[in-house]
């Protein structure tokens, strides 16, 4: 669903606009990943954009035909805590935009886009100090990455009330 954040940019779900994939592999690769995993990133986001499961998914933020910011939600971000999901991931804005709150805004896109595939709430991991908890998310456990460091694990309820 294409959604448009204070009146000049559009976030939407790279499987409705896939004339993005290119560029879009390349924004996240370029973010998150290394020299070595590129195709990690590209076959991940191609059977993410197919029919079928609901996760991974991945969003782009734009500004005049131009990616501005990106996240994700995934079933596992690499990390122990395998029995929590989904995760909020490569949640990125360039360094131009930031200090307008537009990462604020793709939290807020990601726990809507949460909630409306059924779940109630969403998590993260993290090594920053202060930035998630500004925005309403609250630290929970310490989890391991699968490279063995220890990292800080949110959670926030995306607004969904649980089905009884």
């Amino acid at each position: 669903m294409t959604r448009v954040i204070q009146g000049q940019f559009e976030v939407f779900e790279l499987k409705d606009k896939m004339t993005y994939f290119e560029e879009a592999v390349h924004m996240f690769w370029e973010q998150w990943g290394s020299e070595t995993n590129y195709r990690f990133y590209y076959d991940c986001m191609l059977h993410a954009c197919g029919p079928g499961s609901d996760l991974p998914r991945f969003y782009l933020l734009m500004q005049h035909d131009v990616i501005i910011g990106t996240y994700a939600l995934l079933r596992n971000d690499l990390i122990s805590r395998q029995d929590i999901f989904p995760w909020l991931a490569c949640l990125y804005v360039a360094p131009e935009h930031r200090g307008n709150r537009i990462g604020s805004a793709l939290m807020e896109h990601a726990l809507r886009e949460s909630g409306k595939k059924g779940y109630e709430r969403l998590y993260l991991c993290t090594e920053l100090d202060g930035y998630y908890e500004k925005n309403g998310w609250s630290l929970e456990a310490n989890g391991y990455l699968f490279n063995g460091e220890e990292t800080k694990i949110y959670g926030r309820s995306t607004g969904r009330i649980a089905s009884v």
